[in-house]
């Protein structure tokens, strides 16, 4: 069964990546200059080498 919301961001996806001829590298360059220049906050990064077992745990 075909899902009409992935269907329209595989197309998205798509073609954001014929825009850069398929190159991954302009394409993460381009997302991460859109993500600064929308002020939008990612998902934070553990220091090299930590181990994500031992992050600290949300309260429930």
């Amino acid at each position: 069964m075909k899902d009409p919301i992935n269907e329209e961001i595989h197309k998205h996806r798509e073609e954001h990546a014929r825009q850069f001829n398929y190159d991954v590298r302009a394409i993460c360059d381009d997302l991460r200059a859109l993500q600064q220049s929308a002020n939008l906050k990612g998902a934070g990064c553990l220091p090299s080498g930590s181990d994500p077992r031992a992050a600290p745990k949300h309260p429930e």
